[in-house]
C-alpha cells in the first residue's frame, strides 16, 4: 500500500506531461499565426499582381 501511495504522489508531482501539453499548445499557436500571415501575404501579393496586370 505504501508503494502505491508513493507512486501516486510521484505521478501527481510529475510535470512532464503538463510541459508536453504546453509545448503542443505553443506549437499549434505558432502554426495558426504562420498560416494567417501566409494567407495575408498571399492575398496582398495577388492584389498587387492583379493591379499590375490591369495596368499593362
Amino acid at each position: 500500500m505504501q508503494r502505491f501511495l508513493t507512486q501516486a504522489k510521484h505521478f501527481i508531482r510529475d510535470e512532464d506531461g503538463a510541459t508536453m501539453v504546453e509545448y503542443a499548445l505553443m506549437l499549434a499557436l505558432i502554426a495558426v499565426v504562420c498560416i494567417v500571415a501566409v494567407t495575408a501575404i498571399g492575398t496582398g501579393a495577388n492584389g498587387m499582381f492583379t493591379s499590375i496586370a490591369n495596368d499593362l
